[in-house]
């Protein structure tokens, strides 16, 4: 889903996560992108909440559009059990 999504808008929908979100993401990423997106977000100027909230929606339709695709399963919380 990373590559779906331009690390512009990405930088700035993770204003506003919390920081095990963004730990999980910085972990999909190679070590050096990570880094560079990591310092990005401490540089960056305030933004409004609602651009950070919009970029998120944005994110979450890439999310949505891929898992009906069948590219990415959502919701991953365990669930079904198999015998």
């Amino acid at each position: 889903m990373l590559r779906e999504v331009a690390s512009d808008a990405l930088m700035l929908a993770l204003r506003g996560a919390d920081e095990g979100l963004k730990e999980k993401i910085f972990g999909n990423m190679s070590k050096r992108a990570a880094e560079m997106m990591r310092d990005d977000l401490e540089a960056a100027p305030p933004v409004k909440v609602s651009d950070v909230e919009g970029a998120q929606k944005d994110i979450l339709g890439v999310a949505r559009r891929m898992a009906d695709a069948g590219e990415i399963q959502l919701g991953g919380g365990g669930g079904d059990d198999f015998i």
